[in-house]
Protein backbone atom coordinates (compact mmCIF):
# COMPACT_ATOMS: atom_id res chain seq x y z
CA UNK A 1 0.00 0.00 0.00
CA UNK A 2 2.58 2.69 0.97
CA UNK A 3 4.47 1.60 -2.42
CA UNK A 4 1.00 2.83 -4.38
CA UNK A 5 0.92 5.96 -2.12
CA UNK A 6 4.61 6.89 -2.82
CA UNK A 7 3.91 6.11 -6.54
CA UNK A 8 0.75 8.14 -6.70
CA UNK A 9 2.40 10.85 -4.92
CA UNK A 10 5.31 11.18 -7.16
CA UNK A 11 3.55 11.06 -10.12
CA UNK A 12 1.04 14.25 -8.70
CA UNK A 13 4.21 15.87 -8.62
CA UNK A 14 5.50 15.52 -11.92
CA UNK A 15 2.03 16.75 -13.30
CA UNK A 16 2.28 19.71 -11.00
CA UNK A 17 5.92 20.45 -11.91
CA UNK A 18 6.47 21.79 -15.03
CA UNK A 19 9.37 19.96 -17.07
CA UNK A 20 12.02 22.57 -16.43
CA UNK A 21 13.63 21.99 -20.09
CA UNK A 22 10.01 23.09 -21.31
CA UNK A 23 10.05 26.31 -19.41
CA UNK A 24 13.54 26.78 -20.80
CA UNK A 25 12.70 26.46 -24.18
CA UNK A 26 9.82 28.83 -23.72
CA UNK A 27 12.10 31.49 -22.24
CA UNK A 28 14.48 31.41 -24.73
CA UNK A 29 11.37 31.76 -27.28
CA UNK A 30 10.31 34.60 -24.97
CA UNK A 31 14.27 36.64 -25.46
CA UNK A 32 14.75 35.79 -29.20
CA UNK A 33 11.26 36.98 -30.01
CA UNK A 34 12.00 40.52 -27.48
CA UNK A 35 15.47 40.55 -29.33
CA UNK A 36 13.93 39.94 -33.02
CA UNK A 37 14.04 43.68 -33.50
CA UNK A 38 17.23 44.49 -32.54
CA UNK A 39 20.64 44.69 -34.98
CA UNK A 40 22.74 42.54 -32.31
CA UNK A 41 20.45 40.02 -31.33
CA UNK A 42 23.10 37.45 -29.60
CA UNK A 43 24.06 40.66 -27.16
CA UNK A 44 20.58 41.13 -27.11
CA UNK A 45 19.69 37.41 -25.98
CA UNK A 46 22.81 37.10 -23.99
CA UNK A 47 22.07 39.92 -21.93
CA UNK A 48 18.17 40.07 -21.26
CA UNK A 49 17.73 36.37 -21.06
CA UNK A 50 17.84 36.09 -17.14
CA UNK A 51 14.80 38.16 -17.59
CA UNK A 52 12.52 36.25 -19.73
CA UNK A 53 10.60 34.12 -16.89
CA UNK A 54 9.53 37.63 -15.70
CA UNK A 55 9.04 39.78 -18.84
CA UNK A 56 7.59 37.02 -20.97
CA UNK A 57 5.72 38.53 -23.92
CA UNK A 58 5.66 41.90 -22.55
CA UNK A 59 6.80 45.09 -24.69
CA UNK A 60 7.05 47.26 -21.82
CA UNK A 61 9.27 44.56 -19.76
CA UNK A 62 11.20 43.79 -22.76
CA UNK A 63 12.02 47.36 -23.21
CA UNK A 64 12.31 48.04 -19.44
CA UNK A 65 15.20 45.17 -18.86
CA UNK A 66 16.83 46.74 -22.23
CA UNK A 67 16.98 50.25 -21.38
CA UNK A 68 18.44 48.69 -17.52
CA UNK A 69 20.77 46.86 -18.96
CA UNK A 70 22.12 49.48 -21.08
CA UNK A 71 22.93 51.35 -17.81
CA UNK A 72 24.61 49.11 -16.52
CA UNK A 73 27.02 48.67 -19.77
CA UNK A 74 26.72 52.87 -20.05
CA UNK A 75 28.48 53.25 -16.09
CA UNK A 76 31.03 50.00 -17.22
CA UNK A 77 32.24 52.17 -20.37
CA UNK A 78 32.09 55.54 -18.27
CA UNK A 79 34.32 54.06 -16.01
CA UNK A 80 36.35 52.90 -17.86
CA UNK A 81 36.50 56.69 -19.54
CA UNK A 82 37.51 57.83 -16.30
CA UNK A 83 39.99 54.93 -15.34
CA UNK A 84 42.07 55.50 -18.82
CA UNK A 85 41.92 59.18 -18.62
CA UNK A 86 43.26 59.11 -14.93
CA UNK A 87 45.56 56.16 -15.12
CA UNK A 88 47.17 56.03 -18.67
CA UNK A 89 49.69 58.40 -20.08
CA UNK A 90 47.54 60.39 -22.86
CA UNK A 91 48.69 62.93 -25.25
CA UNK A 92 46.60 65.96 -25.13
CA UNK A 93 44.04 65.25 -28.17
CA UNK A 94 43.40 61.73 -26.38
CA UNK A 95 43.13 63.69 -22.91
CA UNK A 96 40.25 66.00 -24.11
CA UNK A 97 38.74 63.19 -26.15
CA UNK A 98 38.27 61.23 -23.14
CA UNK A 99 36.93 64.45 -21.07
CA UNK A 100 34.28 64.94 -23.90
CA UNK A 101 33.38 61.40 -23.44
CA UNK A 102 33.15 61.78 -20.09
CA UNK A 103 30.60 64.82 -20.03
CA UNK A 104 28.72 62.63 -23.21
CA UNK A 105 28.77 59.44 -21.39
CA UNK A 106 27.43 60.98 -18.27
CA UNK A 107 24.38 62.95 -20.12
CA UNK A 108 23.70 59.34 -22.13
CA UNK A 109 22.57 57.95 -18.49
CA UNK A 110 20.91 61.02 -18.04
CA UNK A 111 18.72 60.10 -20.72
CA UNK A 112 18.97 56.44 -20.01
CA UNK A 113 17.62 57.09 -16.31
CA UNK A 114 15.10 59.21 -17.85
CA UNK A 115 13.35 56.69 -20.02
CA UNK A 116 13.70 54.15 -17.43
CA UNK A 117 11.95 56.06 -14.58
CA UNK A 118 9.04 56.38 -17.54
CA UNK A 119 9.04 52.64 -18.08
CA UNK A 120 9.01 52.22 -14.18
CA UNK A 121 5.44 53.82 -14.42
CA UNK A 122 4.12 53.05 -17.90
CA UNK A 123 0.86 51.45 -17.42
CA UNK A 124 -2.17 51.46 -20.22
CA UNK A 125 -3.05 54.99 -19.98
CA UNK A 126 0.03 55.89 -21.37
CA UNK A 127 0.37 58.92 -23.63
CA UNK A 128 1.83 58.63 -26.97
CA UNK A 129 4.26 61.94 -25.50
CA UNK A 130 5.16 59.48 -22.76
CA UNK A 131 6.47 56.95 -25.74
CA UNK A 132 8.15 59.73 -28.25
CA UNK A 133 9.65 60.95 -25.32
CA UNK A 134 11.49 57.74 -24.21
CA UNK A 135 12.12 57.07 -28.01
CA UNK A 136 14.22 60.34 -27.91
CA UNK A 137 16.00 60.09 -25.04
CA UNK A 138 17.20 56.84 -25.50
CA UNK A 139 18.21 57.75 -29.30
CA UNK A 140 19.90 61.04 -27.67
CA UNK A 141 22.05 58.49 -25.56
CA UNK A 142 22.94 57.54 -28.62
CA UNK A 143 24.18 60.30 -30.74
CA UNK A 144 26.02 61.23 -27.22
CA UNK A 145 28.01 57.77 -27.24
CA UNK A 146 28.55 58.29 -31.55
CA UNK A 147 29.71 61.66 -30.52
CA UNK A 148 32.28 60.50 -27.94
CA UNK A 149 33.95 58.45 -31.01
CA UNK A 150 34.19 61.85 -33.17
CA UNK A 151 37.24 62.83 -30.63
CA UNK A 152 39.40 59.96 -31.30
CA UNK A 153 38.83 59.96 -34.91
CA UNK A 154 42.28 59.71 -37.42
CA UNK A 155 44.27 58.71 -33.60
CA UNK A 156 45.66 55.42 -33.95
CA UNK A 157 47.09 55.67 -30.13
CA UNK A 158 46.30 52.44 -27.66
CA UNK A 159 44.30 54.40 -25.77
CA UNK A 160 41.64 55.35 -28.81
CA UNK A 161 41.91 51.60 -29.81
CA UNK A 162 40.58 50.29 -26.10
CA UNK A 163 37.99 52.79 -25.84
CA UNK A 164 36.64 52.82 -29.18
CA UNK A 165 36.42 49.56 -28.60
CA UNK A 166 34.52 50.01 -25.13
CA UNK A 167 32.58 52.68 -26.66
CA UNK A 168 31.16 51.04 -29.68
CA UNK A 169 29.82 47.86 -27.34
CA UNK A 170 28.11 50.50 -25.45
CA UNK A 171 26.61 51.79 -28.87
CA UNK A 172 25.16 48.40 -29.18
CA UNK A 173 23.90 47.98 -25.67
CA UNK A 174 22.03 51.33 -26.77
CA UNK A 175 20.76 50.40 -30.30
CA UNK A 176 19.54 47.38 -28.58
CA UNK A 177 17.54 49.03 -26.12
CA UNK A 178 16.24 51.96 -28.49
CA UNK A 179 14.80 48.93 -30.93
CA UNK A 180 12.91 47.43 -27.62
CA UNK A 181 11.53 50.64 -27.26
CA UNK A 182 10.42 51.11 -30.77
CA UNK A 183 8.37 47.77 -30.50
CA UNK A 184 7.10 48.94 -27.42
CA UNK A 185 6.17 52.42 -29.56
CA UNK A 186 4.59 49.98 -31.85
CA UNK A 187 2.99 47.11 -30.01
CA UNK A 188 1.43 49.62 -27.46
CA UNK A 189 1.45 49.69 -23.89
Amino acid sequence: MSSLITITILFSLLIVQPNPSLASKRNRSYVRNACSATLYKELCVRSLTPFSALAKNSPSKWARAGVAVTITDTKHALRRIVETRRSAVVGKRDGLALSDCRELFQDALDELHRSLGVLRTLNSTASQTQISDMTTWVSTALTDQDTCLDGFEGSSSSTAKIIRRRVTIAMYFTSNALALVNKLAAAGV
